[in-house]
């Protein structure tokens, strides 16, 4: 057959049917599933990361205690011994009592005095971890970072160690600036007026109440009819 007789005939309509509707096509749709939040949470801050290492090097001494301790078991005693341990690590030069350098903040010369940790990172690191222990359900009074022992001993250190330094730990004194304000009174003549007892109550009103010194008065005056 030419393409002449192919172009002759009429085109054919398909006789494919749709598929029929699925069962599953009536049913209700599926919920759409909740979105994830996009925003991520704000990272931790340097405290609570500080915190939080902190807590866990405190646990990490316990598990290597002899014998290994554990949290209910701790007391103020154990707090101080994992104060001193921590000693080992510190940074700052503590001079004793022979040490010719003893009491000078700056040196000339190097010794053979041992580093410790400085009082105020000591007292900052119990802060943290009394608030840890409270964080993970311990009860405040039996905090043993908060122990009476545990403050004696920050106390024995911070004045130890202003001696051995040559550097006091006093609280700055903040100047109290006192302004002066001058106030001129002025003092209200009242008369008196014949015939009504009641005309000085107004007067003497104000200084009774405890207001200041200027006052104004008011009288009353009766005014009768014949």
């Amino acid at each position: 057959m030419d393409s002449s007789s192919r172009e002759a005939q009429p085109h054919q309509p398909s006789t494919t049917e749709p598929p029929p509707p699925s069962s599953s096509s009536s049913a209700s749709p599926a919920p759409p599933q909740p979105q994830a939040s996009s925003s991520p949470a704000p990272p931790p801050s340097r405290y609570e990361s500080q915190k939080r290492r902190d807590w866990n090097t405190f646990f990490q001494y316990l598990h290597n205690h002899k014998p290994p301790l554990t949290l209910a078991r701790c007391s103020g005693a154990h707090v101080i011994e994992f104060l001193k341990y921590l000693d080992q690590f510190g940074k700052t030069k503590v001079h004793t009592s022979t040490c010719p350098h003893f009491g000078h903040p700056n040196p000339p010369a190097p010794c053979p005095c041992p580093l410790k940790q400085a009082w105020g990172s000591l007292d900052a690191l119990i802060g943290r971890l009394r608030a840890a222990y409270e964080e993970n359900g311990g009860r405040p009074e039996s905090n043993p970072f908060g122990a009476k022992a545990v403050m004696i001993y920050l106390k024995e250190v911070k004045e130890s160690q202003a001696k051995a330094r040559g550097v006091p730990y006093e609280k700055k004194k903040r100047k109290r600036t006192t302004t002066k304000v001058s106030t001129v009174s002025d003092s209200s003549v009242v008369a008196p007026v014949s015939g009504n007892s009641e005309s000085r109550v107004g007067a003497d009103a104000g200084s009774s109440a405890g207001l200041p010194s200027s006052t104004t008065s008011t009288t009353s005056v009766n005014t009768t009819t014949a």
